[in-house]
């Protein structure tokens, strides 16, 4: 079929296809669970079920000493908020719990602790034991009861009149986060995962389900440009996103309490640019495969997992491997995700923001383009 010559680019012919997609959207309640529900349950779940934090931890503390001192340190490790302890006279007791994981670790108190805490030549000692199967759990064990003997030292000094200071007393101070809550950079990267499903997954269907019921072909046989199909198919979705994410921010400040130092006007641009990113690999993929289960599979493998695996979110770039750090360099949430919680923690801080926003525009306007190189206005693509 020959395509008879029209006009160029159609503001009312995109208007009219847009209205098209609209329409389409509100028709199908997947497309408004995915962009409306699916936000929030998402995070709820990394704001209240993922945690990096270890507040409460199961130690096992062996009294192998029964004197008046041993006696007191085990109450001011009962008093800590951060430790359920378990007590035991002997390490045997809690060989048990500890091998099937019921306690974190043990801190063992030997008999001749008061005897040598009494001679006063620093010699008294209590040892730690950690469950080395969870590294970062470990840590986090050997520095508390680091802490809890550094704590009960200075509280016994001080009730004898002595100083137990060292020569130089640290203060740590935290910026951008002081209350140190892992769900202050949780919930913003967390956001750059939501809006690539939205871009990416709902964007990987609407050219392949043309195909799929043959409206492709009716579309086709109009004067209808390859410019105005794409973005009749990119801007409806780019509207759901920017509502999508203003849904996110509302849940995360308001419901979360997650602080929001940067200007709205600078979200709405990375958030605008990391769109274009994902808008293109959707469009891309759903052109390509013209099916839409395996568009949306290619759309998972292609973009939601590098977003959760790749960005920076959970596991640190700098700690992958040099090969998988230079993969991560061709991954928009990797930046979208550094922008997100500089805007979030830190504020507008141009150093870190404008070059990122830069490798955003740069993705946008790669897989834009190359989704509109692939479109062929065909039916033999």
């Amino acid at each position: 079929m020959t395509r008879t010559p029209h006009e160029g680019f159609s503001l009312r012919r995109l208007r009219a296809l847009c209205i098209k997609e609209t329409k389409q959207i509100l028709r199908d309640p997947s497309s408004l669970l995915i962009a409306v529900l699916l936000p929030v349950v998402l995070l709820f779940i990394f704001g209240f079920g993922i945690s990096l934090d270890t507040n409460r931890l199961s130690l096992g503390i062996v009294l192998e000493d029964q004197g008046v001192e041993a006696q007191r340190f085990a109450a001011v490790a009962a008093g800590s908020p951060y430790i359920t302890p378990r007590f035991a006279r002997t390490r045997a007791e809690l060989a048990t719990p500890m091998a099937e994981g019921a306690l974190r670790g043990l801190i063992v108190i030997p008999p001749d602790f008061g005897a040598r805490l009494a001679a006063g030549d620093g010699s008294a000692r209590i040892q730690v034991l950690t469950d080395g199967s969870e590294p970062n759990t470990a840590n986090f064990v050997a520095s508390y009861a680091q802490g809890l003997f550094e704590s009960w030292l200075h509280a016994r000094a001080d009730a004898r009149g002595l100083s137990a200071d060292p020569p130089v007393s640290l203060e740590p101070r935290y910026w951008f986060n002081p209350s140190t809550e892992s769900r202050n950079f949780l919930i913003p990267g967390s956001i750059a995962v939501v809006m690539t499903i939205i871009g990416a997954l709902l964007t990987s269907l609407v050219v392949a389900r043309e195909w799929e019921r043959g409206t492709m072909e009716a579309l086709l046989a109009t004067p209808v440009r390859r410019a105005e199909l794409l973005l009749s198919k990119a801007l409806p979705y780019y509207g759901l996103g920017l509502i999508a994410m203003a849904v996110c921010v509302v849940i995360a400040v308001v419901l979360m309490h997650v602080p929001l130092r940067g200007s709205i006007a600078m979200l709405f641009v990375a958030t605008s640019l990391f769109l274009g990113s994902v808008l293109g690999i959707g469009l891309l993929l759903s052109t390509l495969t013209r099916n839409q289960f395996n568009a949306a599979l290619a759309a998972l493998n292609a973009a939601f997992l590098p977003a959760v695996m790749l960005s920076g979110l959970i596991f640190e770039i700098s700690s992958m491997p040099a090969f998988v750090q230079a993969v991560t360099l061709i991954v928009p949430a990797r930046y979208f995700v550094t922008v997100m919680q500089t805007l979030f923690q830190a504020g507008d801080i141009a150093a870190i923001l404008l070059p990122n926003l830069l490798f955003l525009l740069v993705s946008a306007l790669f897989w834009l383009g190359l989704t509109a190189r692939r479109t062929r206005m065909r039916l033999d693509g």
